[in-house]
C-alpha cells in the first residue's frame, strides 16, 4: 500500500509535475466535451486538418517573437480562428463541399508552416514540441491561458447547449425552430479552434486529433445521451492525461504519445466490452442465436 502511495505521490514533489497534471486534466476535460459534437456531427477531419493548418501561425509567431511562447500562443490562436471561420465560409459560400474546402485550406495551409520553418534552421528544431507535446514544459502562464480560454469555451458550450444538441441531432428542426444554424456551426468551427490551440503543449499538432475524437467516441459506445456522453467523455479525457503522465513519468516515454495511447487502450476496451454495442457482447449473441 505504502508503495502505490509513493508511486502516486512521488512525482508530485516537482513542480513541473504538478503544473503538467494540471495542465493535461483541463486539457481533457475541454477536448472531450468539444470533441463530443465532433463525434456527433463527423468533423474528425476538420479537426485534424485545423489542428495542422495553424502550423504557419504558430511558426510566424516563434519567428518574430525569438522563441518567445505568448506571441506563439496568439498567433497560433489568431490563424486558428482565421482558419476556422474560413473553412465554414468556402464551404458554404462556394459549390463544393465542406470535406473538399477542408482538404485545400489543410493542405496550402500546412503546406505554408512547413516552407517557413524550412527556410531557418535554428527554429525548426526548437518548434518540435508544437508538432508532438511537451506538456511538462508548461509553465504558469501556460496554465494561466489554458484555463481562461478553456473556461470560455466549456462557458460558451454550457450557454448554447440546447442549440448545439438540436443542430447535432436534428438539422431539420434546427431550421424549423429558424435557428441561427450557419452562425453556430461557425461558432462551433471557432471553439474547435481555440480548443486546439490551448492543447498544442499538452499533445501536440500530431496528436491533437486523438484527444478531441478518442474520449467522445469512447463515451459514445457506452452511452448515447448527450450530456453523459459529455461528462463521461471529460473523465476519460482527464483520467488519460494523468495516467499517460505518470506512465511518461515512469518509462521514460514521450508524454504526448502516452496521454493518446492510454487514451486509445480505454477506446478498445469500450470497444470489446461495452455492454450494448460491445463486439464480445455481439460474439457471444450471435454464438446463442
Amino acid at each position: 500500500m505504502n508503495g502505490l502511495v509513493d508511486v502516486i505521490v512521488g512525482p508530485l514533489s516537482y513542480p513541473f509535475m504538478v503544473r503538467g497534471l494540471l495542465a493535461v486534466v483541463m486539457v481533457g476535460v475541454v477536448c472531450a466535451t468539444v470533441g463530443t459534437y465532433m463525434v456527433l456531427r463527423g468533423m474528425a477531419f476538420f479537426g485534424d486538418a485545423l489542428a495542422h493548418a495553424i502550423l504557419p501561425g504558430v511558426a510566424v509567431g516563434y519567428l518574430l517573437s525569438g522563441g518567445e511562447r505568448g506571441p506563439v500562443f496568439w498567433w497560433g490562436m489568431i490563424t486558428a480562428i482565421l482558419t476556422a471561420i474560413g473553412i465554414g465560409a468556402i464551404g458554404k459560400g462556394a459549390r463544393i463541399k465542406e470535406d473538399t474546402a477542408i482538404g485545400i485550406i489543410f493542405a496550402g495551409m500546412f503546406a505554408l508552416g512547413i516552407a517557413l520553418i524550412s527556410t531557418v534552421r535554428s527554429y525548426a528544431v526548437d518548434l518540435a514540441h508544437f508538432l508532438f507535446g511537451d506538456v511538462l514544459s508548461v509553465s504558469p502562464r501556460d496554465l494561466g491561458l489554458t484555463a481562461i480560454f478553456g473556461g470560455l469555451v466549456l462557458l460558451t458550450i454550457l450557454a448554447f447547449y440546447k442549440e448545439f444538441l438540436v443542430l447535432s441531432f436534428d438539422p431539420i428542426l434546427a431550421a424549423t425552430l429558424r435557428l441561427p444554424s450557419t452562425l453556430l456551426h461557425n461558432l462551433l468551427l471557432v471553439l474547435i479552434a481555440v480548443t486546439i490551440v490551448v492543447s498544442l503543449q499538452t499533445v501536440g499538432v500530431a496528436l491533437m486529433v486523438a484527444m478531441l475524437v478518442t474520449p467522445a467516441a469512447t463515451a459514445y459506445l457506452l452511452t448515447h445521451r448527450l450530456l453523459p456522453m459529455m461528462a463521461l467523455a471529460a473523465f476519460i479525457g482527464a483520467l488519460s492525461g494523468v495516467v499517460g503522465l505518470y506512465l511518461s513519468y515512469y518509462i521514460s516515454m514521450a508524454s504526448g504519445a502516452a496521454i493518446v495511447l492510454v487514451c486509445t487502450t480505454f477506446f478498445l476496451l469500450a470497444l470489446f466490452f461495452s455492454p450494448r454495442q460491445g463486439l464480445v457482447g455481439a460474439w457471444v449473441r450471435t454464438l446463442r442465436a
